[in-house]
């Protein structure tokens, strides 16, 4: 009795596997004709049961990703469909489904319409539109690690936080690095240094002979970066000790990471411990001596405090290294004008003795000296970058050589700028 009533439970498994398989089939059928809410019905009605048999829920899961990535193609709500379908694969992953070829080739299709989808509405400045779109191109081709960063980015602009931060945190979970070589080349005619992460686009470009100095960098890594976005996200939260934690983590990891340490001396700043901001940029610039950003930011916080002659240092360290770098210039010619402002007070003060008239014209004399120095510094920036002048630098000059009743450079410079 006992053996027959095995042999009818075996009969009625082998009924609803057959139905399963049934439905499942014609749930594949409803996805190829289009008719998709045919197929959500019968995907709905088989899975309860098909979830119960781990042979069939992969198979649904795969239908279920394959009905989204349709429907996306159809443009019907692409990022939803986009959505259910990566969910569905990862999903299926889990189970042990398979991609198939034509799977593979829906999914391309899938996260091609995710990158269009997402650069449109970057374009349109709808950013949490954009990253949800990046998101799933990701989702889609996980290969393709840029387009969450890109997700990350977005969500930050449109100040969607927490969307960041889990998009950031992921990133550093995946230690994303994110840097990559660029290929560089001058255009003869306009003076302007053309980038390109092709080599063969650069080598063509120099073929024509209209470029010259060809070159090829790495850019940086973006793991500081990534760090940085994740403690400023948590010090926006009031997280400030997870904000701490996140650099700990990385320094553990990246110990001689500049980058990384530049990026923590600028959560420092936000955090206003300025000693720490300090000592963090002074050890980034140990290990990037001729890293520019890290000198400059030494400098503005030198700027800050005051220290014009400790800034001073540090500008022109930047200017040597960057010597394009128009802030660089304008700061260290600050530091000048401010020596100059600050015998404006004595100046003022004296009264109309004898002495109080030399003391006046000695003061006066070396008030003067240092905004010729600051002049100097800003006509030796006009000097290294003469087919790209920066408004702002020749406007500050300008103004200095007026302070200095110098009008004969003061005519120089403001033709300069009518031609700019």
């Amino acid at each position: 009795m006992k053996k027959s009533m095995l042999l009818i439970t075996a009969l009625t498994v082998s009924v609803v596997s057959f139905a399963q398989k049934k439905e499942l089939k014609e749930v594949k059928k409803a996805i190829e004709k289009n008719e998709f809410s045919q197929a959500q019905t019968l995907l709905e009605s088989v899975k309860n049961v098909a979830l119960a048999d781990r042979k069939y829920s992969a198979e649904y899961y795969l239908l279920k990703g394959e009905l989204g990535l349709k429907k996306a193609i159809a443009g019907k709500d692409v990022i939803n469909s986009l959505s259910e379908a990566s969910t569905a694969f990862a999903e299926a992953k889990k189970v042990g489904g398979k991609s198939s070829s034509e799977l593979d080739m829906l999914k391309n299709e899938g996260a091609r319409i995710a990158v269009e989808k997402g650069q449109a509405s970057y374009q349109k400045n709808d950013f949490k539109e954009a990253a949800l779109a990046f998101e799933q191109v990701y989702r889609l081709s996980p290969r393709d690690t840029l387009f969450l960063y890109n997700a990350a980015v977005s969500a930050t602009q449109c100040k969607e936080n927490q969307m960041a931060l889990n998009y950031f945190l992921e990133l550093k979970d995946l230690k994303y690095d994110g840097s990559e070589t660029l290929y560089a080349a001058k255009n003869k005619e306009t003076g302007q240094i053309e980038k390109s992460a092709d080599k063969a686009t650069r080598d063509m470009k120099m073929k024509t002979g209209n470029y010259s100095n060809p070159t090829q960098e790495k850019t940086p890594s973006k793991r500081g970066e990534i760090i940085r976005n994740i403690a400023y996200l948590y010090v926006d939260q009031g997280k400030k000790d997870e904000a701490i934690k996140a650099f700990e983590f990385a320094r553990k990891n990246y110990p001689k990471d500049g980058e990384l340490i530049m990026q923590e001396a600028n959560v420092y700043y936000q955090l206003g411990n300025m000693d720490k901001f300090e000592a963090l940029m002074k050890e980034a610039t140990d290990l990037q001596p001729d890293n520019a950003d890290a000198q400059y930011n030494i400098g503005v916080m030198n700027l800050q405090r005051g220290n014009n002659a400790e800034a001073r240092k540090y500008f022109q360290k930047a200017l040597k290294i960057a010597p394009d770098n128009a802030n660089a210039a304008m700061n260290c010619a600050t530091t000048y004008a401010n020596e100059g402002d600050a015998l404006v007070d004595q100046m003022n003060a004296l009264g109309n003795t004898a002495n109080d008239i030399k003391r006046f014209n000695e003061l006066k004399n070396s008030k003067d000296t240092s905004y010729r120095l600051a002049a100097e510094v800003l006509n030796e920036y006009v000097k290294n970058n003469p087919k790209n002048p920066n408004k702002t630098v020749l406007e500050y000059l300008s103004n200095i050589y007026l302070s200095l009743n110098d009008m004969t450079n003061y005519k120089r410079i403001k033709a300069i700028l009518d031609n700019n």
